[in-house]
């Protein structure tokens, strides 16, 4: 006697779902769950990340453990089914991913190439899609710029301690980033007529400001003349960073 779910004779269901005849060709039955592929992709890279962290770790300092994936070039291993919606949250097979170390572990390998973006490891790379952008920024901090307690001028008191206000912005995925020369804003249109602030991550990667966020920015924005044209804008680390024209500001106000 065959055991339950099982037959000898061909064609017949298995437990598996699955209908297999006596050739070699299998037939998928009808079934909802994820096909095995998927899922042992996903495992495979969620592991692959995990390692990548933690060899991060051992050659950086705290804080600092994000692979080197600019260094990684694997070969396209196709699409993921995963997105990154325009609220920040991460969603697998249109499940939200409700692990924020998860979340954390898959942005730390996130990487940006022809206006694309992947998840990369070592020996694999696969799309994902991005509805705007990657990271948020949800927090802001103001500091005093370190450098402008400079002495003289061998100290850089006089060239470089001119810089006045430093902002930092914490990113959904607890990344302290400091707006700078090489982490700078941009402000684009909005759909509602306004402006959508963005924050450079890192090596292509923005962050969305949030719009409490561009609010405390518009506060403390100030009017400065850029190549004989007033703009209104903010200061951070001793750049300043336009956002409109002056004279639009004004007449809005």
């Amino acid at each position: 006697m065959a055991k339950q779910g099982q037959t000898n004779d061909p064609g017949q269901t298995t437990d598996q779902g699955q209908i297999t005849n006596q050739g070699d060709t299998t037939k998928q039955g009808p079934t909802t769950k994820q096909s095995p592929t998927t899922k042992q992709g996903l495992e495979g890279l969620t592991a692959a990340a995990k390692h990548a962290a933690e060899d991060a770790a051992k050659t950086n300092m705290p804080g600092k453990a994000l692979p080197p994936v600019h260094l990684w070039n694997p070969p396209f291993c196709g699409d993921l089914d995963m997105r990154i919606a325009a609220d920040g949250t991460w969603f697998y097979m249109g499940t939200p991913i409700g692990r924020p170390a998860l979340v954390r572990l898959f942005s730390t390998i996130l990487k940006r190439e022809g206006g694309k973006h992947f998840l990369v490891t070592p020996v694999e790379k696969v799309g994902i899609q991005v509805d705007d952008a990657p990271f948020l920024a949800v927090e802001m901090q103001k500091e005093r710029d370190a450098q402008d307690e400079g002495g003289g001028p061998e100290e850089g008191g006089q060239e470089e301690g001119r810089r006045g206000t430093l902002l930092r912005f914490r990113t959904n995925v607890d990344d302290w980033v400091n707006c700078d020369s090489h982490h700078r804003l941009r402000f684009e249109p909005a759909a509602d007529g306004g402006l959508a602030p963005y924050l450079h991550v890192r090596a292509g990667l923005w962050a969305k400001v949030t719009r409490a966020l561009y609010y405390d920015l518009v506060d403390m924005g100030e009017e400065r003349m850029v190549d004989g044209r007033e703009m209104f804008g903010v200061t951070s680390a001793g750049e300043f960073f336009p956002m409109a024209d002056a004279e639009q500001v004004r007449a809005a106000r």
